[in-house]
């Protein structure tokens, strides 16, 4: 098996360098993820700025954007964001119920967000050609086609997270 280094600031090619500050400042430690992705650093700067714009920069809620986000764990398999977005989860007050059905990936109770959680599986799954008829559901949910192209980033966050912990079997923190 190929093994990816764990960078730090000793290791780090120089362009990831200011990353680490970025991730340090936003987490409180430096991720094994970040430190596997500091290796190539336009993935890193990549996958930093499109989680910042997804969860500054969207009109969804922070438990909708992790509804999104643990979708694409749950149906990527990848255990080492399930764990990291669980503890998110928690940490923002969403409910037990919520977290356990997107980390065994079954229906949610809550009407909308259920909604929320079959479009972005279907989007995965069907890479991205879902059909008329899901986006209309996600729609009559009460999402609009803003959000519809929102989700999108978040997927697009979790192809950067999750693909590169299943190349690098990322251990987890």
């Amino acid at each position: 098996m190929t093994e990816f280094a764990y960078h730090s600031k000793g290791t780090i090619p120089g362009e990831s360098r200011p990353l680490i500050d970025a991730s340090i400042k936003a987490y409180g430690f430096h991720p094994k993820l970040h430190q596997i992705m500091a290796e190539a650093p336009a993935t890193y700067r990549a996958y930093l700025e499109t989680f910042r714009i997804f969860a500054e920069e969207t009109t969804l809620t922070p438990l909708e954007q992790h509804v999104v986000m643990q979708t694409a764990n749950y149906e990527n398999r990848c255990h080492y964001c399930t764990g990291g977005h669980s503890m998110l989860m928690k940490m923002i007050g969403a409910d037990d119920a919520i977290v356990d059905a997107l980390r065994e990936g079954v229906p949610i109770a809550d009407p909308k967000l259920e909604a929320l959680r079959c479009f972005a599986r279907q989007l995965i799954d069907k890479r991205g050609h879902v059909g008329d008829a899901a986006l209309q559901h996600f729609l009559d949910a009460g999402y609009d086609k803003r959000q519809a192209l929102e989700v999108l980033t978040g997927l697009a966050t979790k192809l950067l997270s999750n693909f590169t912990n299943a190349l690098a079997h990322t251990e987890l923190d």
